[in-house]
């Protein structure tokens, strides 16, 4: 497995559409292994084929305590969303940042799992949640294009100002970290 570099807002790849995924074939079950592996080095929850300048319907999640309840979607969709709420969200990135964000509670999933098989699957918290979150990724939307414009811009002028600093000083780009 291979530990990707994440993209940072406000890169302009992060705000590619994903393309379907035809066939789960080895490819992509490398990628769903590697996002795996990434997201669990950066303490994430969830991380999108997109962040790692992959433009693939891809996401991996894993909310467990543990850390060893790995899932995967390929060709994610939302059937059903029910019990919108507000809670609290950070992106690996937009590394730093939390903010509140509307998002339902409870949502059912339909996807192709690492196998190629189809599923469907009622998420709801947290889990719910980080589905969203990462989808909207493969749409090329970030959790920061449901805040005002004057927090947007806030958040992009202080990464900025943080790359220009890691670049002047010579330090390789961090791995982002929620």
């Amino acid at each position: 497995m291979t530990r990707l570099t994440i993209l940072e807002y406000p890169d302009p790849r992060l705000r590619t559409k994903a393309a379907p995924v035809a066939t789960v074939d080895a490819g992509i079950r490398q990628l769903i292994d590697d996002l795996l592996e990434t997201m669990y080095a950066s303490k994430g929850v969830g991380l999108a084929a997109t962040q790692v300048d992959r433009h693939v319907r891809v996401l991996v999640a894993d909310v467990s305590e543990e850390k060893n309840q790995p899932l995967a979607f390929v060709n994610p969709e939302v059937l059903a969303r029910e019990d919108v709420g507000t809670m609290q969200e950070g992106c690996l990135s937009v590394p730093g940042f939390w903010e509140d964000v509307d998002r339902a509670h409870k949502v059912r999933v339909r996807a192709l799992g690492r196998d190629g098989k189809p599923f469907e699957l009622d998420a709801e918290g947290l889990l719910a949640v980080c589905i969203q979150h990462e989808m909207d990724h493969l749409e090329g939307k970030l959790f920061v294009d449901y805040l005002s414009e004057l927090k947007r811009t806030r958040i992009r002028k202080k990464l900025e100002k943080e790359q220009r600093q890691r670049s002047a000083d010579g330090v390789r780009p961090r791995a982002p970290a929620l």
